[in-house]
């Protein structure tokens, strides 16, 4: 659609065939650029991949993809979703998290990422855990999230992503591509 065939920015923070963020990268990889130009970068430290984000949404005025695994990796990007927010900068964070029964015993790389961020994101999404019966779902939840970041006020949203083992493997086709188109709102004028 119109608005997302533009230039896609993806900062990355570990990211590995390993981690538990390969299946949403995987959508980002083949499937949400469309087969349009985007720019992948993967950073050795959270708080760089954040940063480099803030600044590809600051310059181009289209939300930059920021994704990491769970955990304290979550926590570093709090100072750039801070500054995209205050600043109106689209920003779309792309966390993984562990799946429910793993939170709150003592499981590693396990922090409460349910509303993280607080007030300073637009949006905070968590779909659960993804599965054959919601699979239908998973273009509004994008929609949604693509929507927050750009809107009247843009600014960061937050789409957490818990995922159950196995975290790599073969997996199916993605659904089909559907027709919706994704519209931004009009931005305000300022002093208007």
């Amino acid at each position: 659609s119109g608005d997302m065939n533009r230039r896609l920015h993806i900062a990355a923070y570990d990211i590995s065939d390993h981690s538990r963020l390969a299946a949403a990268l995987r959508i980002v990889r083949e499937y949400a650029t469309g087969g349009q130009k985007s720019v992948h970068e993967v950073f050795l430290d959270e708080r760089s991949a954040a940063f480099a984000a803030l600044g590809a949404g600051k310059s181009s005025g289209e939300p930059a993809l920021l994704l990491c695994t769970s955990g304290t990796a979550v926590a570093n990007f709090f100072p750039a979703v801070v500054e995209a927010s205050h600043g109106e900068v689209p920003l779309v964070v792309i966390t993984a998290d562990r799946p429910p029964e793993l939170q709150g015993v003592g499981a590693p790389q396990t922090i409460d990422q349910q509303r993280v961020f607080g007030s300073f994101v637009r949006s905070f999404v968590d779909p659960g855990v993804a599965d054959e019966e919601t699979e239908t779902q998973w273009r509004g939840v994008a929609r949604r999230v693509y929507r927050a970041a750009t809107g009247e006020r843009p600014g960061p949203a937050h789409l957490n992503l818990p995922f159950r083992e196995p975290l790599v493997g073969t997996s199916s086709s993605l659904p089909p591509r559907d027709d919706v188109s994704i519209t931004r709102t009009p931005q305000r004028q300022v002093g208007s």
